[in-house]
């Protein structure tokens, strides 16, 4: 069976229940250490409710129409810290705090040894979702630049080495995930376009090392934060993106609607398929498929349909359910009428 044009996907992340994480504390915080107790559920049943609400998240992507789904998320306290820190060479325990730009602290791991994996992270994630859903599966993995720019290095002393060994790390998980039957491996590297003078050095050269002999197609997602968490205006271009095309990534994930993208930037990105974020997560609205086809038809003045897939702007797990739910039916039914004017 063929693909169809314009199929549809999410970021990644879905809205976890109440009754499984504290959601109050989550708006807070987007942690890079472990967050253990946000979680409502104890230890010994905590597994099991991770996995109701996961098959919760498949079926509401696959009642909502969307072609290329994931597990949600749901057993992670953010996109990063549950593969970051299970990686040997880190020091979760004792961490370190570092001030950001606007004076906000944050508590982030020591990095004490040489950065590798040891064993399997995020597998019985992936075999999870195999297992409960015939659509076409991705799952997520950390990339290794945003990861070096989350920790506090007291090992290397060279940035470019540590993220080499974060690559390779990466890189590892990647072949066991797609042993255990991903259609799609995704790199979340929000953080090239936080620090993009030193992205330009050698963020290419480890996001290549990390997709290294990966057979399935292969995306790196970038963004300008979640919209519950970056408050105020955002920027309207980014400040690394035309440099992806050079990358061995078959498919860049973009947030678009929100911070309403100069959608000239996608002739930058020729070679690639574009993942063109068409929901905007700040609105607390559920924009109508109308909305959605339209932003849709902006992207193809740039694209060809074969090359566009439209998704939200970035992960949804800071939305109320019922509204992820409504967004992604606007985005498969949006979708679905630019699919029947293309013919």
């Amino acid at each position: 069976m063929t693909n169809p044009l314009l199929q549809t996907t999410v970021v990644g992340s879905y809205p976890q229940p109440d009754w499984l994480v504290n959601r109050q504390m989550l708006s807070k915080v987007v942690p890079r250490t472990r967050l253990r107790e946000i979680w409502r559920v104890p230890e010994p049943f905590l597994e099991q409710a991770q996995d109701d609400a996961t098959l919760l998240a498949i079926r509401d992507m696959e009642r909502a129409g969307i072609d290329i789904i994931t597990d949600g998320e749901m057993r992670r306290e953010s996109y990063s810290n549950r593969f970051a820190t299970a990686l040997d060479g880190i020091d979760d325990e004792h961490p370190a705090e570092i001030v950001n730009n606007r004076g906000q602290k944050t508590a982030v791991p020591r990095v004490v040894g040489k950065v590798r994996r040891s064993k399997p992270v995020e597998l019985r994630d992936m075999q999870f979702l195999r297992a409960n859903t015939e659509r076409l599966a991705k799952i997520t993995l950390p990339g290794p630049f945003t990861m070096g720019q989350q920790v506090k290095d007291e090992f290397y002393k060279d940035a470019e080495a540590m993220c080499m060994d974060y690559a390779a790390a990466v890189n590892e998980e990647a072949h066991e995930l797609v042993k255990a039957g991903a259609d799609v491996i995704q790199l979340d590297e929000p953080w090239l376009r936080n620090n993009p003078e030193e992205a330009k050095r050698y963020a290419v050269k480890v996001i290549d090392r990390a997709l290294q002999g990966i057979t399935v197609p292969t995306v790196v997602h970038l963004c300008f934060g979640y919209a519950a968490v970056v408050r105020g205006g955002k920027p309207t271009g980014y400040a690394f993106l035309p440099q992806l095309a050079d990358s061995i990534a078959q498919q860049i994930s973009i947030e678009s609607a929100q911070p309403k993208l100069d959608l000239g930037v996608l002739k930058d990105l020729a070679p690639k398929k574009v993942m063109l974020g068409v929901i905007d997560l700040d609105d607390p609205e559920i924009e109508a498929p109308q909305k959605i086809a339209e932003r849709i038809r902006a992207g193809l003045k740039f694209m060809a349909p074969d090359k566009l897939l439209p998704a939200p702007d970035c992960g949804m797990k800071y939305l109320p359910r019922a509204t992820a739910f409504g967004k992604l039916k606007s985005l498969a039914e949006g979708a679905a009428i630019v699919r029947k004017e293309l013919g």
